[in-house]
């Protein structure tokens, strides 16, 4: 009878082993592991290898309990995943917050922490803060009793893997041995599944040494279960770990360039989706990450980037680091440039009009908030003393008021509570207001019964396309004065 595999997963760690045992862990405070990446990943490592057992840990006994819920009430949502765990659950995917006992079974260790960016001490505001990385490393060596592979899949300056194998070493147990390896992963919410099912690439980085070699091959063992060889990456350490920023970092460059584009467009009376189109076009460039918006957000590009910045003023290149930091300041210049056109059309002020926010998460398919261009939109309204009606299908309410509470924190929850009501359909949301802002690209608000919201608003009734969504054409044959990002055309 062949080995049984195992695979065992958490939301601030990822351990894994071969006779394998994988585990992602998360910190109590910010489950990461069991959440947007681990849970993810894991659950499509169980479906594609049958033979490994995979259980994911994590320290919060309520999201473990969510993820074995009966009725499937996942704690994340993402498309596909649903199906994943279904077909997985209970054959070879398990999930427990037995994290130590997890450790001494593996063989494999994935590290999959939250890294934010510092918002204290040296480097606040720019570099990340490895507080996670360095707890979980010190978990690993205290718990081990055998020799690990350890894996960084958390985003992470170049050269943390050296911070890490000096805690290792320095706090290991006697015949204990750690490799090193860098397994960025490239997912983006909302096709994060299909992401992991036909990746672009895995990249895999490693010392290059004999036993780095070696471990690299134990994973890459994994991966090709269901990934073609010449999809899989085999590189050094520190070019992996460099890899993933530079990636997320280019991908956002692209955004704030088109979204620069934009205010030109609106300027001159071009349309952006024309510019985009013609651009992409060309085979050197490609359509991809050229669409306009009101500006990126989520959990990895701007702390990527910010480390980034970072990184190049540590290493002495300023001109490197303020062309880096240009892509931010664009993405907040966007935000900043699209919330001031809602109050310049508005006959230059809100106050006490009824603002409807449609979509409150970064992006459609997720229920992540992380850095949301909608949040630094409704704390904006706010300041100009609007009324704000806020409507997302996926984010819980909780996590609205817990978003605009740090966005303005100088305002009580119960003060924000009487400027701030939270919808339970768009509609609803749309209700009474004077203008309607598309902050999220939601199909079903592109597919709504715009003539009931016409008829339900006060009039002059505005919409402002932050999200190149809706058919303005349309909307302004019902009645609406419509703006749309990107484009020089008005009402």
């Amino acid at each position: 009878m062949p080995a049984v595999t195992k695979v065992c997963c958490s939301a601030s760690r990822c351990y894994l082993r071969h006779s394998l045992w994988l585990t992602c862990s998360s910190s109590p405070t910010h489950p990461v592991g069991a959440g947007y990446v681990g849970g993810p990943t894991c659950a499509v490592i169980a479906l594609k290898c049958p033979h490994i057992k995979v259980t994911i840990v994590d320290l919060n006994q309520s999201r473990i309990d969510a993820w074995n819920s009966p009725d499937y009430n996942l704690p994340i949502y993402e498309p596909g995943l649903e199906d994943v765990v279904r077909q997985a659950r209970g054959r070879n995917l398990f999930f427990t917050t037995d994290i130590d006992g997890s450790i001494q079974e593996a063989d494999l260790i994935f590290v999959s922490v939250n890294t934010p960016t510092k918002k204290s001490g040296v480097g606040a505001g720019f570099a990340a803060d490895l507080n996670y990385v360095e707890s979980a490393t010190r978990r690993i060596a205290k718990v081990a009793t055998s020799n690990k592979i350890v894996v960084e899949k958390s985003t992470v300056p170049c050269r943390t893997a050296e911070s890490m194998r000096t805690i290792l070493e320095a706090n290991s147990k006697p015949n204990c041995r750690f490799d090193i390896l860098s397994n960025p992963e490239f997912l983006a919410e909302g096709t994060a599944i299909s992401d992991l099912l036909k990746p672009d690439r895995v990249l895999i980085g490693s010392l290059q040494t004999p036993e780095g070699a070696m471990a690299s091959s134990a994973l890459v063992e994994i991966y090709t279960n269901w990934v073609p060889k010449e999809c899989i990456l085999t590189v050094g350490l520190w070019s992996s770990e460099l890899s993933k920023l530079a990636a997320n970092a280019m991908l956002a460059q692209r955004i704030s360039s088109v979204n620069a584009l934009s205010a030109i467009c609106e300027a001159t009376g071009a349309n952006i989706d024309e510019v985009a189109h013609a651009v992409g076009y060309d085979s050197r460039i490609g359509p991809k990450f050229l669409r306009a918006s009101v500006g990126f957000g989520g959990s990895c590009f701007q702390k990527d980037i910010l480390n980034l910045v970072y990184l190049s003023e540590s290493l002495h290149l300023p001109e490197v680091a303020e062309y880096w930091k240009q892509v931010v300041v664009m993405n907040e210049y966007q935000k900043r440039r699209f919330s001031k056109t809602v109050v310049d059309t508005l006959f230059k002020t809100i106050t006490g009009k009824r603002i409807a926010v449609l979509g409150f998460a970064f992006k459609a398919d997720t229920g992540d908030t992380r850095e949301s261009a909608a949040i630094t939109l409704v704390r904006d309204f706010l300041l100009e003393n609007a009324r704000v009606s806020i409507f997302d299908p996926q984010v819980e309410h909780t996590q609205i008021w817990t978003d605009l509470s740090e966005a303005l924190p100088q305002v009580p929850l119960h003060n924000l509570q009487k400027q701030v009501d939270i919808a339970s359909s768009a509609l609803d949301c749309c209700k009474n207001a004077e203008a309607v802002v598309i902050a999220t690209e939601w199909r079903e608000f592109r597919d709504i019964d715009w003539e009931a919201v016409y008829r339900g608003m006060n009039k002059p009734a505005f919409v402002f396309d932050g999200r190149l969504l809706v058919d303005a054409q349309k909307l302004r044959s019902i009645g609406f004065k419509v703006t749309v990002i990107g484009r020089g055309e008005r009402f």
